[in-house]
């Protein structure tokens, strides 16, 4: 029980301050006038003030509450290493055992993980929010079991005791690790780039020849192996050959003495573009379809067009002198000879067969197609007659025969089964639908094309005869679309349709974008999941086979979410690379960082931490040493020394009961005021 006495003012505090002010100044003048009972009547005006202040003694039972010690645990991946966990454990016992033989004293423990999206470790977060729901009167400490490896230090709280840190690992720990300096995120294909890496060895690591074995894997092609030094940066020449993510692993040899090799390796993503794409446009003739692929081919920024068209073919021949002509002459051989192998894409826009191209020219850019150039036939009319492209050795690489008839007829161009599965028209005549709210409009003019052609017919016309047709040859491509009239689209007629989507998506499967690969494979990660999309003309159930980085098989069944589009979801247990084969196709993809944030510094060290604990007067003492003695020190006072930690007693508590009663009654002040006044009047009188 505790008592002690307060004070509850009957009149405001300032009219009791007025009043002891005039109290007391008239005192004064009594004793300077010489009043024999001056003092008689002080103590009258002090007894009227004290009653004033209204005095009461209030007694208060106390019931004393525990102090707390914080005990945080860092459960991060980085203390799975080596021996640290049963470090951690072993100590955790030590201290449970030490805090409990302490009187009064309680234990608070918080075991912390890896904080998602590659955090690390938050151990200054995770006491932070332990503070927060204790009363700070009954903290007497906080110890951190951890390897000093803390990615959140200026969010430290400020903590009314010591704070101590007990670190795990060993002193003669050590580790190499593989850095990626700097790698951009998009790389132009067929141009050099180049990545800068670094080796670096970490603790008391033993001596060595100064090399290590690099190796390094582009998707899913043989590792290649090279000796290289440790400590110095390297700067790594690399150049794109295919469009998309290009992943690239690069991992170092793995010494059985060191603490881990998750941070021997590194993954790159590199999204291959291509800087410009080269076209070329060859006009046989002007008519309204030719200006729609001007439009289109001349929108795109990454295009260079090369665009002829053909006014004065040789049966126009007059007298009129060369030098007078505007014209410019057609440079066949400079194009179709000498700089063929520099376009991406070949157009025949209605070109028929004038003299303008001798055979050995189109005999070339056969070969061109089948070197992997790509070719596109805009068929007019002409391409029905004997001066088509088809009676040239072109058509060795055409996917199709005319029949020599051309249909005059309105039409709705239609899209077959397989174009539907094919990804230059897939979903094409749906998406148009929904935005426009009607269907295509009419084309009037159909070139007939042979039954029985190599390539795959994705759209048809009137009676279902081939309208465009699609086809490998060697390595190069060749689309055939038997219609001058893709331009109605483009003007709007009858509602119109999609002519710039279908030509923009038919030049950029000929010129091999991933995106449109009729037979692919795509896996892209999403957080801990693989998403992974599969492409196919085929209706088969599909199967990805999904290779873990730590080797283990895993099969994930595909489901066709749209027609030719399969996809599946697999969540990792893992970070790292990840394979993906379903029939003859692969893709990897990297989940997450190969060397998490946890693996980047992976000896125990206590500089971070250090100065947190310095500042509140703890101390930092390895695990490996001897888990340090726990004993009460005074607050202010220094909390570490040999062989101990201490802790600061609060001697919190809590009130259980509180009375108050009045110091005298008001009665006896009355009285003891009329009694001092009256022995002043008459010492006064007496005198």
């Amino acid at each position: 029980m505790i008592g002690m006495v307060i004070f509850d003012p009957l009149l405001p505090l300032a009219v009791l301050l007025v009043a002891a002010g005039l109290a007391l100044m008239l005192t004064g003048f009594a004793l300077w006038r010489g009043l024999a009972g001056w003092w008689l009547r002080g103590l009258a005006a002090l007894v009227l003030l004290v009653a004033a202040a209204n005095p009461s003694l209030q007694h208060e039972d106390r019931a004393p509450l525990s102090d707390i010690v914080l005990v945080v645990v860092d459960d991060s991946a980085s203390q799975r290493l080596s021996d640290r966990a049963d470090q951690t454990e072993a100590a955790l016992a030590r201290v449970s055992a030490e805090i409990a033989a302490l009187p009064d004293t309680e234990m608070k423990l918080v075991r912390l993980a890896d904080a998602p999206d590659n955090g690390g470790t938050l151990l200054m977060t995770a006491l932070a929010n332990a503070l927060s729901e204790l009363p700070r009167a009954r903290v007497a400490g906080a110890i951190l079991l951890t390897d000093g490896q803390v990615h959140d230090l200026p969010l430290a709280p400020d903590l009314p005791a010591p704070l101590h840190v007990l670190l795990t690992g060993h002193s003669s720990d050590w580790d190499r690790r593989l850095i990626v300096r700097n790698a951009p995120a998009f790389a132009i294909l067929d141009e050099e780039i180049t990545l800068g890496l670094r080796i670096e060895e970490q603790g008391a690591a033993p001596k060595s020849e100064g090399r290590v074995a690099l190796s390094i894997t582009v998707d899913d092609a043989a590792p290649m192996q090279f000796m290289v030094p440790v400590g110095e940066d390297l700067h790594l020449p690399v150049t794109l050959k295919h469009g998309g993510q290009n992943v690239l692993r690069f991992q170092i040899a793995a010494d059985p003495t060191e603490l881990t090799d998750r941070n021997n390796a590194a993954v790159v993503s590199i999204n291959g573009v291509r800087d410009r794409l080269r076209v070329l446009l060859v006009s046989g003739a002007p008519h309204p379809g030719e200006r729609t692929w001007r439009n289109l081919l001349k929108s795109d920024a990454s295009v260079d067009l090369v665009h002829f068209t053909i006014l004065r073919p040789p049966e126009k021949q007059d007298s009129t002198p060369i030098s007078e002509l505007s014209l410019i002459a057609f440079p066949t051989r400079d194009l179709f000879m000498d700089k063929i192998d520099e376009f991406d894409l070949i157009i025949f826009d209605r070109y028929k067969r004038r003299g303008l191209l001798p055979s050995i020219y189109l005999d070339n850019v056969r070969r061109y197609v089948q070197d992997g150039g790509a070719v596109l036939i805009a068929a007019g009319p002409d391409f029905a007659t004997v001066d088509s492209l088809y009676r040239s050795p072109l058509s060795r690489v055409l996917p199709a025969a005319p029949s020599s008839r051309v249909i005059e007829q309105g039409y709705v161009p239609a899209v077959t089964d397989l174009g539907a599965r094919h990804p230059v028209t897939q979903g094409l005549q749906d998406d148009w639908i929904r935005t426009s709210g009607a269907d295509w409009g009419r084309w009037f003019r159909l070139i007939d094309l042979l039954p029985g052609g190599r390539g795959q017919t994705v759209m048809t016309g009137p009676d279902d005869r081939p309208l465009l047709v699609l086809d490998r040859v060697g390595d190069g491509r060749v689309a055939l679309l038997a219609s001058d009239h893709a331009w109605l689209w483009d003007r709007g007629f009858e509602g119109g349709g999609p002519q710039i989507e279908l030509l923009r998506r038919l030049a950029h499967w000929m010129m091999r974008e991933p995106d449109l690969e009729e037979e692919s494979l795509h896996a892209v990660a999403d957080g801990q999941s693989i998403l992974i999309t599969r492409r196919s003309l085929e209706t088969d159930p599909r199967v990805a086979q999904v290779e873990a980085p730590d080797g283990s098989m895993t099969r994930v069944e595909l489901t066709e979410t749209a027609p030719g589009q399969f996809t599946g979801r697999l969540t990792g247990a893992d970070m790292g690379l990840y394979r993906i084969t379903e029939s003859d196709l692969s893709a990897v993809v990297a989940l997450g960082p190969s060397a998490p944030r946890e693996f980047e510094q992976t000896i125990a060290d206590a500089d971070a931490l250090a100065p947190a604990a310095a500042a509140l007067r703890g101390g930092v003492r390895r695990v490996e040493d001897g888990v340090p003695a726990l004993r009460h020190v005074q607050p202010g006072r220094v909390a570490a020394g040999r062989g101990w930690l201490g802790i600061t007693p609060r001697e919190a508590y809590l009130t259980v009961d509180l009375r108050l009663t009045p110091l005298a009654p008001g009665w006896v002040f009355l009285l003891m005021v009329l009694a001092l006044s009256l022995a002043g009047w008459l010492r006064e009188g007496r005198r």
